[in-house]
């Protein structure tokens, strides 16, 4: 039943002690972090080492986030703040090929293409500049308003909007030229 303690009083049970309630918190983040380290170009090993990561620093500073913020932002901010730290020391090596995983009750044709789909976005994604795949990803994978995006990539609203109207231009020549627009539209509209 702890699945269904709501963000904010789960956060306050934690920094009141109840340590092992940060179980939850990691559960409920776990896909949508690794999901951002893997499209900013994390490897599988990686992405689940910069996640451990990111909740190990969530943890430690769990304490000193600024209260009333929006808890997802800060999560994404860490997780995004880890990631360039590690492309500094190291240049990502991501191939399409790698799988990207879904979890999904359609039948297994329909899992299947899902699949498929992802991948052509993700290979024309590893494409852009980095600034314009983290705020789609942002966006479209973890549904984030304009505002968090903004805070997260330490752009203002109107820069977010200008990247996401811009990369999914750059991302829809990228794909008619290929032969994906279906794909394209499919996921983005």
């Amino acid at each position: 039943m702890t699945h269904l303690i709501p963000e904010e009083e789960l956060i306050q049970r934690i920094m009141d002690g109840d340590k092992q309630l940060f179980s939850v918190l990691v559960d409920r983040y776990k896909n949508k972090v690794y999901g951002i380290l893997r499209g900013m170009g994390a490897s599988h090993p990686d992405a689940q080492d910069l996640a451990q990561d990111t909740f190990i620093r969530i943890y430690r500073y769990m304490p000193t986030r600024r209260e009333g913020s929006s808890f997802s932002a800060w999560v994404y901010t860490i997780a995004v703040n880890i990631m360039r730290d590690h492309m500094r020391k190291r240049k990502p090596m991501m191939t399409a090929d790698q799988e990207i995983e879904s979890v999904s009750e359609d039948t297994p044709e329909k899992q299947l293409l899902h699949k498929e789909m992802k991948r052509e976005i993700h290979r024309h994604l590893e494409q852009l500049p980095e600034t314009y795949r983290l705020v789609l990803l942002l966006k479209y994978t973890n549904e984030l308003t304009y505002e968090e995006i903004a805070t997260i990539t330490d752009m203002s609203d109107a820069q977010v909007r200008n990247a996401l109207y811009r990369g999914k231009k750059m991302l829809r020549k990228q794909m008619e030229r290929k032969g994906g627009l279906s794909t394209y539209e499919a996921h983005f509209k």
